[in-house]
């Protein structure tokens, strides 16, 4: 696996402090956030590697063994073990036992953790979690759906459950890198983001929208078609319905995730669209009216 310069990515040196890695974070977070770059895959990349270098460096345990076995930190733990076992090995035998100090002695640790001596047995480790992100659309998470990922130069095909959250991660067992000496191969999380529409906000289970309706209809009652993201419903429209008036219609928001026949509501709030380029006769009717105030 490729060195990742976690210090590099974000921006500081290896003795920040970790107001400083802090800092360097959430400036970059939000400079790269898929929200304020929707087609950018180059910025996508970069804020998932900017999570990851954050993941590790704003916790101590981690940082430490990041700063100890670079690339091979997450196997930290095994290889004390197998260093600890070697030294035991070594006393008992008579032999010299790894002083830490020395390189050679650590390169000599190392070529036995993966079988290079051919004296050791193959110590197995499981493979790096792989990070990917799947960007939906607000109506694609809406149904049941089956779409095919490439990694590692593998397809998958995985379905996508109806209502899943913007933000929320799955995990694909064994699709991330392979083992190490026939180790486990890791696995894949993938993390998914909802696009914004540009006409429905979501909130939990529940959608919200607007819709114009015109003056006459407002005042007088009558009838309205508004759009959905399962297709046009039509509403009635109380007489004296004042701007902002909201109305629910059960059932017919996001839904819920993993119980099937179960959804949200959705909301819409009225908006009163004034008539222009009134001809003379509608201005004077409107006169009329005012006069009867």
């Amino acid at each position: 696996m490729e060195f990742i310069d976690y210090y590099k990515i974000l921006g500081v040196d290896k003795g920040a402090s970790d107001e400083d890695i802090k800092k360097a974070y959430r400036k970059l977070a939000r400079k790269l956030h898929p929200d304020l770059n929707p087609n950018d895959k180059a910025a996508h990349h970069k804020f998932q590697q900017v999570n990851e270098a954050n993941e590790v460096l704003s916790d101590p345990a981690k940082r430490k063994k990041y700063d100890q076995y670079g690339k091979d930190w997450q196997h930290a733990d095994q290889f004390e073990q197998q260093r600890q076992s070697n030294r035991q090995q070594s006393y008992y035998s008579g032999g010299e036992h790894f002083s830490g100090d020395d390189d050679s002695d650590f390169s000599s640790f190392f070529e036995s953790m993966f079988g290079s001596g051919g004296r050791q047995r193959q110590t197995k480790f499981r493979g790096q979690d792989y990070n990917a992100e799947l960007k939906l659309q607000l109506i694609q998470a809406m149904e049941t759906h089956q779409q095919t990922l490439t990694v590692n130069g593998k397809n998958v095909r995985i379905t996508i459950p109806a209502g899943v959250e913007n933000g929320q991660v799955i995990k694909l067992k064994g699709y991330g890198a392979p083992g190490v000496n026939g180790g486990p191969s890791g696995d894949l999380f993938i993390t998914f983001s909802i696009i914004p529409h540009p006409h429905f906000k979501r909130s939990g289970n529940d959608l919200f929208t607007t819709t114009n309706i015109d003056l006459y209809t407002a005042l007088l009652g009558g009838e309205t078609t508004i759009d959905t993201l399962k297709g046009k419903v039509k509403l009635k429209v109380n007489s004296e319905t004042q701007p902002g008036t909201k109305i629910r219609l059960k059932g017919k928001g996001f839904p819920v995730y993993k119980k099937e026949g179960e959804a949200g509501d959705l909301y819409v709030t009225y908006e009163i669209k004034l008539p222009t380029n009134l001809t003379e006769k509608q201005k004077e009717l409107f006169t009329e009216l005012s006069k009867l105030k």
